[in-house]
């Protein structure tokens, strides 16, 4: 599965009002439950809040790419935030997060999670496209520029 097929407006957030890294996380992961897209929130926070004291996902040019594997997923699913203020993330650059993509697999789906990483990694090079989704101020803006893509 394409990770275009799991962007719905359901599971974007923008703009992300969370002004630290674990309130990030949390408001993405309770956007996924609003979205009928995951069985627990506690749990699925817990397994991206592991994967985070591992080293943060935070990359640079203001992405960060939370993920976990958790039983709380029946399959591989996505929730985009978009944070205009930005959020300090502990990217590799030092500069806060605007742009989040909170991946959640079941531990036993480890090729669509890689692949989905993969994916966001290409996307997150082109520059103009980053901008463009950084730019969006409404769920359906951001389903639209991925669907254009």
């Amino acid at each position: 599965m394409a990770l275009i097929d799991l962007i719905e407006e359901s599971v974007v957030k923008v703009p992300l009002a969370a002004s630290g890294k674990d309130a990030a996380i949390r408001e993405l992961v309770d956007t996924l439950v609003s979205a009928g897209k995951i069985l627990d929130a506690e749990t699925a926070y817990r397994a991206v809040l592991d994967r985070e004291a591992k080293g943060s996902t935070g990359l640079e040019e203001g992405i960060a790419v939370p993920h976990g594997k958790t039983l709380a997923a029946r399959e591989l699913t996505i929730a985009i935030g978009v944070s205009p203020a930005g959020v300090e993330f502990g990217s590799m650059d030092g500069k806060p997060t605007r742009l989040f993509f909170l991946l959640l697999a079941p531990p036993d789906q480890a090729g669509p999670h890689i692949e989905a990483l993969a994916e966001i990694a290409r996307m997150s090079r082109s520059k103009a496209f980053c901008s463009s989704l950084a730019a969006c101020r409404t769920p359906a803006e951001v389903v639209r520029l991925f669907k254009d893509e």
